[in-house]
């Protein structure tokens, strides 16, 4: 149970004595005695693990105990029997090298992680990896991080998430999601540009639903902080809109004193700087960097535990620690169940928006999307981007729970719903989010946001600046979050902005990451296809769309199974029973260029197959027989037809395929020139490939 003040009421005896979140000392003498064990047993847990293991990291672990033992044992609204509960608080470790922290916290709580499992730390297929990974490490791991940085992100968007639904779904009588996003990072999270990025635009938008902790030892893996940085975190948070406590991180009754107070009466974010030892307790390396990414070592261990009054048994767990958890479940599961009758007393007086809470929750794409879909009508020739805003706008009024945002391009991206709401400082009524010029950042919260499990969101930018997001994109395709990234200005085609915005080698970059679909349409036909295909895939896609308009194709206007969700499928079959002398691949722009260039073959007598093929990964996720329909047998010359790169082609062409292509970084000119320049247009083709 909690208190007025959100601090939880210790199980048996122990109480919070404080009347006032602000005061000091908050703690109960038997209360603070039971976590300082906790938190000692969090520190044996990790050195040994670490030890165990001959690899990872100590130092935080051991230097923010008491953080975790306040946490997991005092202030964090959760039930670790139910870690999927809606409106449970979340705890993200940004810096997720200190592992062994969380693994720690997650087996004392009783979530379903046990000793055995710590003992496999950093081995092959264990539930504890070196970094937490939502896909394979135990429930109660938000998200993958390790990457610094993007945990922050996670949790911003995770936060403004939240603070969506909120603003749906709550009413003046029942206030049915109201959890909090707490996030620990440490100096290397602090550094790296993204949390700079993500804390402006919280800051911005005064989410008043994320703490984060700020793990300031002064100790980076390379040796002291001091070598590399010398700002002021706090008056750098506070500029950004935030509001900032200061603590001792190793002084329990600070630390719950803080975490409580943090928690209570928000109007913005919060950002806790605790003063902490790395390597808290080790007699040698305590406050180097010695202890940051490496095993104590033998002897180390057993002085540390000998300093810290822990017993020597490798991977000692007290049975007080024990009694202390199995008691505070029995607690949070009763949290849980006093909300679900809140739960179902809002459901009995609000029946629409519980069945609108339904529809949100398993975001289902209704069974006549598709048929919807190729009723729109879309005035041709158009371009990718503006056939996918038309598209956006149908879309959104069939999928309430569908949020966009753009990196101050949606005039040119085209990603706004233009009859919904900008979201603001504290106004979450809309469904635009305005990341700025935040690339980066824009992709950690979207990936947060789809963390919250009954939002998907997409996001949009130009192709070339995948580039700022590349390392978001591949954590989120590692977790397989349902995120949409819509990148437009996809080619040379863009003009006159030159080589700095033409990509080339970004669509190759992009389907190197395995369970990312990259889906580049051809037409308005493809396009609509192509967000059926994102739809429905549990992952992450990136749709590929031009900025020049583009021509109709008549023979793209099929079924959705028959054509886009094969990845690629014959658009224009060579005649019956002769085979082909030329087969042509192409995507997105280039595909009606490959239509062209196949009826000047045929003009001298040639025989021709056209394969659109939108997604690579679609068509190899296809079965033996489909494939060796499409791509199998005698062809001809293969010649694939895209601007960008060749790499990858080989695989579809042949080592002795064409692939019409790029290989420089285009220039600065009217897209009819580039064309005529590098080689896209049927003359050219034509000269190459006969």
């Amino acid at each position: 149970m909690e208190s007025e003040n959100n601090v939880k009421i210790d199980i048996d005896k122990g109480q919070c004595c404080a009347k006032s979140p602000c005061e000091s000392k908050i703690l109960d003498p038997d209360l603070k005695q039971k976590l300082a064990k906790i938190a000692k047993t969090i520190r044996g847990l990790s050195i040994d693990a670490v030890q165990k293991a001959d690899s990872g990291h100590p130092g935080l672990p051991m230097g923010c105990a008491e953080i975790g033992a306040c946490l997991y044992g005092l202030i964090l609204k959760h039930n670790p029997k139910d870690p999927h509960w809606i409106n449970r608080d979340r705890f993200i470790l940004s810096a997720g090298h200190g592992s062994m922290l969380l693994y720690s916290c997650l087996h004392l709580a009783g979530f379903n992680l046990s000793l055995e499992d710590i003992k496999s730390f950093r081995q092959l297929y264990s539930k504890t990896p070196g970094h937490p990974e939502f896909l394979d490490a135990p429930e109660g791991v938000e998200t993958t991080t390790g990457p610094l940085g993007q945990g922050l992100g996670n949790g911003v968007g995770t936060a403004l998430g939240l603070k969506l639904l909120a603003t749906r779904f709550n009413t003046n009588e029942h206030k049915i999601l109201d959890s909090k996003v707490f996030v620990l990072m440490g100096d290397g999270d602090v550094m790296e540009g993204v949390t700079s990025e993500v804390s402006s635009l919280a800051g911005h938008l005064q989410l008043n639903n994320i703490i984060a902790i700020y793990d300031a030892n002064s100790v980076t893996l390379d040796g002291p902080l001091s070598q590399s940085c010398s700002e002021n975190t706090r008056m750098r948070y506070e500029a950004y809109g935030w509001e900032v406590f200061e603590v001792d991180g190793n002084d329990l009754d600070a630390v719950a004193s803080v975490l409580s107070r943090a928690r209570t009466n928000q109007k913005s974010p919060r950002l806790i700087i605790a003063r902490t030892i790395i390597g808290k307790g080790s007699p040698h390396k305590a406050g180097t960097f010695k202890v940051h990414g490496s095993p104590l070592g033998v002897e180390e261990v057993q002085a540390t535990k000998e300093a810290l009054g822990i017993p020597q048994e490798p991977f000692y767990v007290p049975q007080s620690v024990t009694d202390f958890f199995n008691k505070k479940i029995a607690l949070d599961a009763s949290a849980e169940d006093d909300w679900k009758k809140l739960f179902d007393q809002w459901g009995k007086a609000n029946p629409e928006l519980l069945k609108e809470f339904e529809v949100y929750a398993h975001h289902k794409v209704p069974d006549d999307l598709e048929e919807k879909l190729k009723a729109l009508t879309i005035k041709t020739p158009v371009a990718g981007r503006k056939a996918s805003n038309e598209v956006l706008a149908l879309l959104a009024d069939e999928l309430p729970w569908l949020i966009g945002g753009s990196a101050d391009l949606s005039v040119s991206d085209l990603t706004m719903l233009a009859k919904f709401p900008l979201i603001g400082p504290k106004d979450y009524k809309g469904r635009n989010i305005k990341y700025g010029v935040r690339e980066f950042g824009m992709a950690t919260m979207a990936t947060g946001i789809a963390q919250t499990d009954m939002l998907v969101p997409f996001i949009g930018t130009f192709l070339t600046f995948s580039d700022y997001m590349r390392n978001a994109i591949r954590l989120c395709s590692l977790m397989k979050e349902h995120v949409i990234y819509q990148f437009t200005h996809d080619s040379i085609f863009l003009g006159e902005d030159g080589p700095t915005h033409q990509p080339i080698e970004h669509l190759a970059g992009l389907r190197a990451i395995p369970n990312l679909y990259v889906i580049r349409p051809g037409d308005q036909n493809e396009v609509k296809m192509a967000w059926i295909a994102a739809l429905n895939y549990q992952g992450p896609t990136a749709l590929i769309l031009s900025r020049q308009s583009l021509p109709d194709l008549e023979l793209t206007n099929r079924p959705y199974s028959d054509g886009l969700a094969r990845g690629a499928y014959i658009l224009k079959k060579e005649p019956q029973g002769k085979a082909p002398d030329y087969t042509l691949i192409a995507t997105g722009s280039e595909l009606h260029l490959a239509v062209d260039v196949a009826l000047e073959l045929e003009k001298l007598g040639k025989s021709v197959r056209v394969i659109s093929m939108p997604c690579w990964e679609l068509y190899e996720m296809q079965n033996p027989e489909y494939k060796d329909s499409v791509l199998g047998g005698n062809l001809g010359k293969r010649v694939s037809i895209e601007a960008g790169v060749e790499q990858g082609w080989h695989k579809y062409i042949g080592s002795d395929g064409i692939a019409i292509c790029m290989d420089s970084y285009g220039a600065s000119a009217p897209a009819s020139m580039l064309a005529k320049e590098f080689g896209f247009t049927v003359e050219s083709i034509m000269e190459n490939i006969l």
